[in-house]
């Protein structure tokens, strides 16, 4: 069996890949977003972070996080919000009974893939060159043919924030309001 390590730095900023279980589709369903959303407003609630950059793609999400000073648990914030979301998914029953014998054994249901990759951040432009390829993600997986048309992305908030122009990587040089992006998920450690 791979022995899995992972770099711990407290107050670092990671970046994320999540994929759900066998790549389902779950969040191409608005309200699988909504639920998401609410996982991780709870979990920030009992463990502050900041999201610098996210995107949800139909079977998978990218965030960059940086954790307050003296913090590392990044793995169970990331914990706490697949317990959360597969809760609100499917109420305290959430391990059904088709899951494999080793997803019984450690208690997994058959929403999110095992484990997941973090990388840290100590660079400027790394930090440059994850927080674009956030961002153009969508792009990248041809759901979209432009950053500003998928909704489900902090892309939105950098937009208003200045840090983008709204037709970055953009090829049809007009941008459509998007109602849907994780602004609203913003810090409660007051930054």
């Amino acid at each position: 069996m791979p022995e899995y390590r992972r770099y711990f730095v407290p107050g670092g900023t990671y970046f994320f890949t999540i994929v759900t279980y066998r790549r389902r589709r779950l969040f191409a369903d608005e309200a699988n977003l909504e639920r998401l959303r609410s996982a991780l407003r709870e979990v920030k609630a009992e463990m502050p972070f900041h999201i610098q950059a996210a995107v949800v793609l139909p079977d998978h999400m990218h965030f960059i996080w940086t954790l307050p000073p003296g913090d590392d648990q990044y793995s169970k914030r990331i914990g706490l919000m697949k317990v959360k979301f597969t809760l609100s998914l499917r109420g305290r029953n959430a391990l059904p009974d088709n899951v494999s014998p080793s997803r019984r054994k450690h208690r997994e249901s058959d929403v999110w893939q095992r484990r997941f990759w973090e990388h840290t951040i100590d660079e400027e432009d790394e930090f440059e060159s994850y927080f674009d390829y956030i961002h153009y993600n969508p792009v990248k997986h041809r759901y979209v043919s432009c950053p500003h048309k998928w909704r489900p992305s902090s892309f939105h908030r950098w937009v208003r924030a200045g840090v983008y122009e709204n037709t970055w990587a953009c090829c049809c040089g007009k941008r459509k309001p998007a109602a849907l992006d994780f602004s609203d998920i913003q810090d409660n450690t007051g930054e």
